[in-house]
């Protein structure tokens, strides 16, 4: 088969797959509190973003690239650039430093964003790019705002969303500090996860704006008051997201877990329990509390931010079970 020949049957392989990812959005029900995002990840070719990306092998990744002289090699590329799965794209010495979020939980997070036809967004986690084309084809490029903090991810993402026809303001700088220069936002998205709330965040949002983040191993969903107060809970779904800065690592494993069930320690929502409380409560007093409420589902849960304190709560921000954050 010829090389014209062969690029056509990959462009045929792309179109079909995409829509046969749509088609898994859709019957997860990710977007079904704002069905527009269907018509994004129509239009928006994930493999222009996912040039090449790393699945796990024995010892250590393998690396599939669209550009392999070999088709068998191009075909399976493509199709795990389509596949309802994180993609890891970027290693430092081992350690995953950038991915493509499963597109099946950027639809629910999107979605859960709430935005408003003239909404300016802030994207914390710019990633392979193919967030903030979405949010791009949804809002229009002079709305969205992109920053991360490595210049080759940037500068690569740049690059993936001009192939895609987008040019969103692409920033190189600490997430965490925000793009004041672009501000303010009424939406704030991150795709990283957080041990606390950045500030700037707030002190950049619109009075009323909304910021989704991970958080511990879950998503909070925060409505921002003004400059120095937020407030909201977590939704019900998980979430596992590489660290804000990228060179940071996971906060370590609790010690001393010797006295917990075994039922307890392999309970994602006990273990998402234990990362809220890290370094507050001890794991033996958030069992405790974790069986004599019933094991709480991950929504029960809320986080408060005001002024240079943050805390955490169950069921109420004035409730019995309020603890503050190690920031």
């Amino acid at each position: 088969m010829g090389a014209d020949a062969l690029d056509k049957e990959l462009d045929d392989l792309a179109v079909s797959a995409r829509a046969a990812l749509v088609r898994e959005i859709d019957a997860s029900g990710a977007w079904r509190t704002d069905p527009v995002w269907r018509e994004a990840f129509e239009a928006v070719p994930r493999h222009l973003f996912v040039p090449y990306y790393y699945v796990g092998v024995r010892g250590g990744y393998e690396r599939r690239w669209g550009e392999s002289p070999d088709p068998r090699t191009r075909e399976q590329w493509l199709r795990g650039a389509y596949a309802d799965a994180p993609l890891a794209t970027r290693l430092r010495d081992g350690d995953l430093v950038s991915s493509s979020s499963q597109p099946s939980l950027m639809a629910k997070m999107l979605a859960e964003l709430r935005v408003r036809d003239g909404d300016r967004v802030l994207e914390v986690g710019t990633g392979t790019g193919y967030n903030a084309a979405l949010l791009a084809h949804r809002l229009g490029d002079d709305l969205v705002t992109t920053v991360d903090l490595y210049p080759e991810i940037t500068e690569t993402a740049r690059r993936h969303l001009a192939a895609a026809g987008h040019h969103p303001a692409v920033v190189t700088g600490d997430g965490a500090r925000g793009v004041p220069a672009r501000a303010p936002y009424d939406r704030t998205i991150a795709t990283c996860a957080l041990t606390s709330v950045p500030r700037a965040w707030l002190a950049q949002s619109t009075p009323g704006a909304r910021v989704l983040t991970p958080f511990a191993t879950g998503l909070l969903a925060l409505t921002v008051r003004d400059r120095e107060y937020a407030e909201g809970r977590f939704l019900h779904t998980p979430a596992y997201f590489v660290p804000l800065r990228g060179d940071g690592r996971p906060e370590p494993e609790p010690a001393h877990l010797g006295g917990i069930p075994r039922h307890a320690r392999d309970h994602e929502l006990f273990r998402f329990l234990l990362a809220l409380t890290h370094g507050v409560l001890d794991p033996q007093e958030a069992y405790a509390l974790w069986e004599r409420e019933q094991r709480p589902q991950r929504e029960r849960y809320g986080i408060t931010v005001g002024g240079e304190h943050e805390w955490a709560w169950l069921d109420d921000p004035e409730g019995p079970y309020v603890w503050p954050l190690r920031t």
